[in-house]
């Protein structure tokens, strides 16, 4: 197409000589084609937007990140954070490999989310616990290396979802017993009840999340209200967590202790101190600067 027929309204630009047709929304994946088609054919998908295209966005979709192995000097792009490396991790054609994409992600999000990310990879097999801790010992020098570390202990492959692994996480901050993820709960008779999201087993609570496909679904509504039906039936309590509830962690966290005191807990309360920031806080921002220099992963 000519610059002159791209003048048309129906053309609407996204990113430096990329445009749109104005009857099309982008959707995530949308984005990343854009940005590629803007950057050198030498600069790949890394860190959080690596994991844009497998159906996971991990925090803010902007900017979108990307790494390339020279001191390539750019005018400012919109939407778009170029990292600069000496050494290229390993890639494929999607981008650079799974494994550093996390440990960039860890330089650039929350523990919890890194967590989250990291369960979600895990889970689907596209990642392996072991493969990360490698690439953390190879690479332990990429900016986020440290954070990773920490990620990779607490990440568990049974976790289902990222709202799964988020209560986990905050529980753990806060100091409370970790709960099992994705565990089977069952009757006297050892018949089958539920699969519980997280289960504190010793004390026969369940934790569930709610998404709005369970209110929106009415065959699924109906199968919520027969199971937690048989679950009282069966004396087992459990908490309800709603994306509400979860925008208020700590609040979350009191609630779910107190119903883990009213099924005979009787250890030590929620702590919200230094472990509990370590978790919520993001790294210290870099100058997001497009001629500055920085660790890629």
């Amino acid at each position: 197409m000519t610059s002159r027929m791209l003048q048309h309204p129906r053309f609407v630009p996204v990113l430096p000589s990329v445009y749109r047709h104005e009857t099309h929304e982008l959707t995530p994946p949308d984005w990343v084609r854009a940005a590629e088609l803007t950057l050198p054919p030498d600069a790949v998908v890394s860190h959080q937007t690596r994991f844009v295209r497998l159906g996971l966005v991990q925090g803010d979709l902007f900017p979108l990140h990307f790494t390339v192995g020279r001191d390539l000097h750019l005018p400012d792009l919109p939407r778009i954070f170029l990292h600069r490396t000496l050494r290229m991790p390993r890639c494929t054609d999607a981008g650079v490999q799974l494994a550093t994409a996390l440990i960039g992600t860890a330089a650039e999000l929350p523990l919890i989310d890194v967590v989250c990310a990291g369960d979600w990879l895990l889970h689907r097999g596209l990642l392996r616990l072991d493969s990360l801790r490698r690439t953390l010992v190879l690479e332990h020098w990429r900016p986020g290396a440290p954070a990773a570390r920490q990620a990779a202990d607490l990440l568990r492959s049974c976790s289902r979802s990222p709202m799964e692994s988020q209560v986990r996480c905050l529980l753990v901050a806060a100091g409370l017993p970790e709960p099992e993820s994705n565990a089977d709960v069952v009757d006297a008779d050892g018949q089958f009840l539920a699969c519980a999201d997280l289960y504190y087993r010793w004390l026969r609570l369940l934790i569930e999340y709610e998404g709005r496909q369970h209110a929106l679904d009415a065959a699924q509504f109906q199968r919520d209200i027969l199971r937690y039906a048989r679950l009282r039936d069966q004396g087992y309590a459990y908490v309800q967590v709603t994306q509400a509830m979860a925008a208020s962690p700590r609040v979350l966290v009191e609630t779910i202790h107190r119903s883990m005191r009213a099924a005979g807990y009787d250890g030590p309360a929620p702590r919200f101190g230094s472990a509990w920031a370590a978790m919520l806080t993001a790294p210290a921002p870099w100058q997001h600067h497009p001629r500055r220099s920085r660790g890629a992963a």
